[in-house]
């Protein structure tokens, strides 16, 4: 083998070491909300982090300060792994005992609202940064009153509709399930645990069954806001609004874009008739890279989240196999001089 070839394998290998190397070691990441019911600080997000509308909102951008709502699909837990219950306190459940999201764990029953009716729903995940994982979607009791700080016992024992890997259409992951039958206000509390990695993820989302009279709350123990009016509508943020404060947003995707279902996917899985759904993914598994199908870009969903890093190693792989190729040169020519 000629000095030349040698230099060349030794810097291919050298590519190959340094993108596992780096591989392995780059953290995973998923990010998303409940937009349907709009969770609260997605609502927040929505109105306008710089000037919110709702009362309640501007109490919780006082209280977090802005940058948790730019940040706004980022409410986790790291290494939860299916231990919520557990490591969440109560009076913490809305924030997932994160302080930097404190602001959403205010007890008021003014906060912005969606309309909801017992019986089958449609749910639609924002999926930011899609993973494989889990969905669980808690109702609060029917002596639920919002003007105290929630505890993991205003829920139900059981989630309502439990839900493993949903497809995906338009970025958001959709799936259906059977609401409880209830009145007045509630919450519906969500549970997104991924399979991939211990991270988990976690939305308070206000809910109104029947009518609004002045922000009461639901149930046998609701009590009034005693503000006289109702709470106002809550609206899941628009893609040119997650698009606008992108630029102010610190959460990394480390690579991930906002997922489409392909062609031909299933948009929404049957629901079953005790109210618990399980889904099968949409998408195709996609290790490590983005894949193109059909001109639709896929994201990552399972795995580490790893192309970044690939990039940068690749680029470091022919910074290190430039360097080796001149040194040759310059040895070939000195022996040529000599």
């Amino acid at each position: 083998m000629t000095v030349r070839r040698k230099a060349a394998v030794c810097t291919a290998a050298g590519a190959a070491s340094l993108v596992i190397a780096v591989s392995s070691t780059a953290p995973a990441s998923a990010h998303g909300s409940m937009t349907d019911p709009v969770s609260r600080v997605a609502a927040c997000y929505a109105e306008g982090v710089e000037s919110p509308q709702s009362a309640a909102c501007k109490a919780a951008v006082a209280a977090s300060g802005k940058q948790a709502f730019y940040d706004w699909n980022a409410v986790n837990i790291a290494n939860a792994a299916g231990k919520s219950k557990q490591i969440i306190p109560d009076g913490k459940l809305c924030s997932a005992n994160n302080e930097k999201y404190r602001g959403l764990d205010l007890p008021r029953a003014d906060w912005p609202s969606t309309k909801m009716t017992a019986g089958s729903h449609t749910f639609r995940y924002k999926g930011t940064a899609p993973h494989k994982g889990s969905f669980e979607l808690y109702v609060t009791k029917d002596s639920y009153d919002p003007t105290r700080p929630l505890k993991w016992s205003d829920l139900e024992a059981k989630p309502f509709v439990t839900v493993a890997d949903p497809p995906m259409d338009n970025g958001d992951y959709v799936f259906k399930g059977q609401v409880p039958t209830r009145s007045g206000r509630h919450l519906i509390y969500s549970i997104w645990q991924r399979s991939d990695s211990p991270e988990a993820f976690y939305t308070c989302s206000d809910v109104v069954f029947g009518k609004d009279t002045g922000g009461g709350g639901g149930g046998k123990g609701g009590k009034s806001s005693g503000s006289g009016a109702p709470a106002p509508a809550a609206s899941a943020p628009t893609d040119q609004k997650i698009a606008e404060g992108a630029g102010k947003s610190s959460v990394q995707h480390q690579g991930h874009g906002t997922a489409a279902a392909p062609s031909g996917a299933s948009a929404v899985p049957p629901a079953s008739g005790s109210g618990s759904t399980t889904g099968t993914a949409g998408e195709p598994e996609v290790k490590g890279v983005a894949e193109q199908s059909e001109g639709t870009t896929l994201a990552e969903t399972g795995g580490n989240s790893t192309t970044p890093y690939i990039a940068m190693a690749g680029a470091g792989v022919l910074a290190v196999g430039a360097t080796a190729l001149f040194a040759l040169g310059r040895r070939r020519s000195a022996a040529g001089g000599r």
